[in-house]
């Protein structure tokens, strides 16, 4: 048995370096200790994108995407939920007021922070809205958190370093990430 936990899917054959019998890991242990070894090979990663089309990189980064997000289960991590910071919207603390029927002096009272500057966001970690891997609020759920990790977006390249402060994180960076490596012959790249 193997020591992290990670799944097999039979995925049909999307790309020459995907096979068809396709394991993707979801070990948070695992994945935030590559994270700390992997620091320059991302770096490296980054550099080797830099001259790369746009249009390309989206493309690729979008396919591989869905694949794999569709094969990870986000309720079996929640991982950005119990680490991350969640920006929120003045319509969306009025729509979660709505959601929660509490006033929103209420709802800010209990789960926003509102800095100086009028920003808000989600004033604990991990979420209150987090039970037991769900969202409590889904339905209601913030824009960041719907986006959440924002590789179905365009400009993948403008966005890699934030990607990659999260790839020790996610699941689904971490191997969409690594799968790219593989997709672009980085690893080629920099070993000839």
């Amino acid at each position: 048995m193997q020591d992290f936990l990670s799944f097999t899917l039979n995925l049909p054959h999307i790309f020459n370096t995907l096979p068809a019998n396709t394991t993707y890991t979801t070990d948070l242990n695992f994945i935030a200790l590559e994270a700390d070894s992997k620091v320059n090979e991302n770096d490296d990663f980054a550099q080797f994108l830099r001259n790369r089309d746009n249009e390309s990189l989206d493309s690729l980064a979008h396919q591989v995407n869905d694949k794999i997000s569709a094969a990870i289960d986000c309720t079996v991590c929640g991982n950005c939920c119990r680490s991350l910071v969640i920006n929120v919207t003045a319509s969306e603390v009025v729509l979660l007021s709505e959601h929660l029927q509490l006033t929103q002096a209420d709802t800010k009272e209990k789960f926003i922070e509102e800095s100086q500057q009028g920003n808000c966001y989600i004033n604990t970690i991990p979420c209150h809205f987090l039970s037991n891997n769900k969202c409590t609020i889904y339905e209601a759920r913030f824009t960041e958190c719907r986006d959440f990790p924002h590789l179905h977006k365009p400009g993948f390249k403008d966005r890699l370093s934030g990607t990659l402060m999260h790839y020790g994180r996610c699941p689904i960076i971490y191997n969409v990430i690594e799968k790219m490596k593989v997709q672009l012959g980085f690893f080629e790249a920099i070993s000839g």
